[in-house]
């Protein structure tokens, strides 16, 4: 998930996590500090009650003109979470001295994509529940909707996030790079509280979406333009399976910083029994990975009256 829109058809195995799981996971994460509940599946039940149906509803018509779109969405979820927690930090835009936008940043300039639908889906939710649902939840639910019309697995996502109002650069130059190796992956995820498995999973959204060549292992080809986007999955590049790790044991992964948790020296002995394990069950993987979906979600998030909620992803509200 660290480059351009990394992230029926076959048969498709929805699992949901049980509501068990999803409070612990919940439970486990810590915030900034803002005063109230913390994260619950049921945040929006009365308050928009429609707000899944919404999010689904602009993403099915988005993937119709743009199969990419998926991949795009947990992209952004992903680079989101990484910058100082799940706050839609990524969403503004420049709002000089004040605010640098992060989608400038070399991880996400000319690569990171979507932002039109997460705008498209956030008016459509201010039609229907004005002030109520905050970017950095849009983000959430688009993952998870986004990997379950793909043909992968479906969890309950645990919502209530506000939106911050700061964006940090220093954070930002710091996302997971294809050209990481294993322990500088292993560390960027030790920081945000995710483990080995949790890593090896979330990779595994490499399993659709696309790539620009000048970050896979081949490069482009002669005459190519070096943003030209490959596929991250040539068999089936459209949709949230396992094969992906298929793809890794027989060394052909495009992006470098996937290949790693195979032919690193360290592999051995942490990522590489996980890729078997995955590789050898779907099931195994799509329950592993809604259950880091979850813990990823859960990166400090603002809660209470800690930060604000949005009536535009774009820009903080006036004060």
């Amino acid at each position: 998930m660290a480059v351009s829109s990394c992230f029926p058809l076959v048969a498709r195995c929805s699992l949901l996590l049980t509501a068990a799981l999803v409070l612990e996971l919940s439970h486990a994460a810590h915030g900034h500090g803002g005063a109230g509940a913390g994260l619950s599946s049921s945040f929006y039940d009365d308050s928009c009650p429609s707000a899944r149906d919404i999010v689904r509803r602009v993403i099915q018509n988005a993937r119709v003109a743009d199969a990419r779109i998926p991949a795009s969405l947990i992209r952004l979820h992903f680079h989101d979470c990484f910058v100082q927690g799940c706050d839609g930090s990524l969403l503004l835009d420049n709002d000089l001295p004040a605010i640098m936008t992060e989608k400038e940043v070399p991880a996400n300039d000319r690569s990171a994509r979507g932002f039109d639908v997460v705008d498209n889906i956030k008016h459509a939710l201010e039609n229907a529940c004005p002030g109520i649902v905050s970017c950095a939840d849009i983000l959430a639910l688009a993952s998870e909707i986004s990997v379950e019309l793909a043909g992968g697995p479906s969890w309950s996502v645990p919502l209530g996030r506000r939106d911050g109002t700061t964006t940090n650069i220093e954070s930002a130059n710091n996302l997971p790079s294809p050209f990481d190796s294993l322990e500088t992956l292993q560390e960027k995820f030790r920081n945000m509280g995710l483990d080995d498995t949790d890593l090896v999973a979330l990779q595994g959204a490499h399993t659709f979406g696309r790539a620009q060549c000048q970050f896979t292992q081949q490069n482009c080809s002669a005459g190519q333009d070096e943003e030209t986007p490959v596929n991250l999955d040539t068999v089936t590049p459209n949709v949230f399976d396992n094969k992906y790790y298929g793809n890794l044991l027989h060394g052909r992964a495009p992006l470098p910083s996937d290949q790693v948790m195979l032919s690193d020296p360290v592999a051995a002995a942490t990522t590489a029994p996980i890729v078997h394990r995955f590789s050898g069950s779907q099931k195994d993987f799509f329950k592993n990975f809604a259950a880091s979906m979850v813990k990823m979600g859960n990166i400090s998030p603002l809660t209470g009256r800690a930060g604000e909620i949005r009536n535009n992803c774009q820009r903080v509200n006036n004060k």
